[in-house]
């Protein structure tokens, strides 16, 4: 029989999550049902240092991670028990989930880079999931740009005039930042809407980076689709319905989660994007789609297993366990 697998878990405060709703912990929860060896730890523990050198090969860097080992159990208030904090070396575990939150950030960038270093199949190696380096080059917001004709109209840029020239042409529009997380920041601006020059005066002041400016897609309304990929291809969907009088869809901010099923044009763009996915081992990946098309695509800690298991009756962390256990098994991804 085969050892059972190691597992580190790279997350926010397991303590503070909602267990009904997180898609790590229904990570955990699966990789617990099946023997795995779960351990836990925040990003701020990470540390990269200089290796030892050995006789057969020169010195490589080392990570290593403040965790503790972890069992959890779906309990309120009593769902994690933990043992005692210990340095791990993480190029001795199987695999690394990488899920914590964005912002997408130099803190986050960072933690990718330092993932990188033992991001592989074999000895030294944990499988990072997902592939650190396929996520640092692919921020959600700014892949989508690499598929125009499955997206809205849409604008990237520091320049407010073109900003202001895109809401002329398109009237109703979407301003949001490149690298926020759980629909923080995002806001509709109409034609007539006065606060236009104020808000962008407001970001452009704090913040050095460039906004993306979309089209406003009324299908929202209708609902913003969530489409889980597993190894690059589409496993399961919701809808996410936003709250009465809000424009965003985010379950962090009240969308309303409902079941639904894949069109024919959702299946056109899983087929698109999905070899793409599957080539960098962005194993588990969240999409999203308003009517006909594609805003985002999720690749740093995407959500809605648990919703969609409740309305499928499916077991998506199953499935995406399935896939890190054939690529443990047959695909040497590299550092």
């Amino acid at each position: 029989m085969p050892r059972p697998l190691k597992v580190a878990v790279q997350m926010d405060p397991l303590g503070g999550i909602d267990i009904n709703g997180d898609s790590t912990f229904a990570l955990m929860l699966e990789a617990q049902a099946r023997g795995y060896e779960l351990c836990v730890y925040q990003v701020e523990a990470l540390s990269l240092s200089e290796g030892r050198r050995t006789p057969d090969a020169p010195r490589a860097a080392r990570v290593t991670a403040r965790a503790r080992p972890v069992t959890v159990q779906r309990k309120a208030g009593a769902h994690a028990t933990f043992g005692d904090e210990q340095v791990i070396d993480l190029s001795a575990m199987d695999v690394v989930l990488m899920r914590q939150d964005p912002p997408f950030d130099m803190a986050y960038i960072t933690a990718t880079h330092i993932l990188e270093h033992i991001h592989g199949v074999g000895p030294g190696r944990a499988l990072v999931v997902n592939n650190p380096a396929a996520v640092r080059n692919a921020p959600e917001k700014l892949l989508v740009t690499h598929y125009p004709d499955l997206m809205p109209p849409t604008l990237v840029t520091w320049d407010v005039a073109a900003i202001r020239d895109f809401r002329a042409k398109w009237g109703d529009i979407i301003v949001k930042p490149l690298f926020g997380n759980g629909g923080a920041g995002v806001f509709r601006i109409r034609q007539d809407d006065p606060n236009l020059n104020a808000l962008l005066e407001m970001h452009f002041a704090r913040s050095r980076e460039p906004l993306m400016i979309q089209r406003y897609e009324p299908a929202v309304r209708k609902g913003d689709k969530r489409i889980i990929l597993v190894d690059g291809r589409p496993v399961g969907a919701i809808d996410r319905i936003p709250a009465e009088g809000e424009t965003r869809s985010n379950m962090h901010v009240g969308g309303r989660p409902v079941r639904a099923e894949l069109t024919a044009r959702d299946r056109e763009i899983c087929d698109t994007i999905g070899p793409f996915l599957r080539d960098q081992g962005l194993i588990f990946v969240g999409i999203d789609v308003i009517g006909e098309w594609l805003t985002e695509i999720n690749v740093t800690s995407p959500t809605g297993l648990q919703e969609i298991d409740r309305f499928d009756g499916t077991n998506t962390a199953g499935l995406i366990w399935d896939a890190i256990v054939s690529r443990l098994a047959t695909v040497d991804v590299g550092a």
